[in-house]
């Protein structure tokens, strides 16, 4: 049996669920202007994956670039979902 998709599966799962929270952290604290900081880790890792071997890191090395470049456009629905108080707004 071949258990490649499954893993690549699994991980993009996870990578997906650990993004959502990093968003709204990233949202609360700097606010929309760290967007750059996503999309400088984005090219890394897709970088990354295209320099990768395995069949089964360099997808997920893409995953987690396509989701930093993903986090970007998230980022600032975020901040929509702040204004219309469906998260708690940073007080500074």
């Amino acid at each position: 049996m071949n258990y490649t998709g499954l893993m690549i599966a699994i991980a993009t799962f996870v990578i997906i669920g650990v993004f959502h929270p990093i968003v709204i952290k990233s949202e609360y604290h700097f606010g929309t202007r760290c967007w750059w900081a996503f999309a400088l880790a984005g090219i890394a890792f897709i970088t990354a994956s295209l320099c990768v071997k395995s069949n089964v890191f360099s997808p997920i090395l893409g995953v987690i670039g396509c989701s930093c470049f993903w986090s970007i456009l998230e980022l600032f629905e975020q901040k929509k979902r702040v204004e219309k108080g469906w998260f708690p707004k940073n007080p500074k």
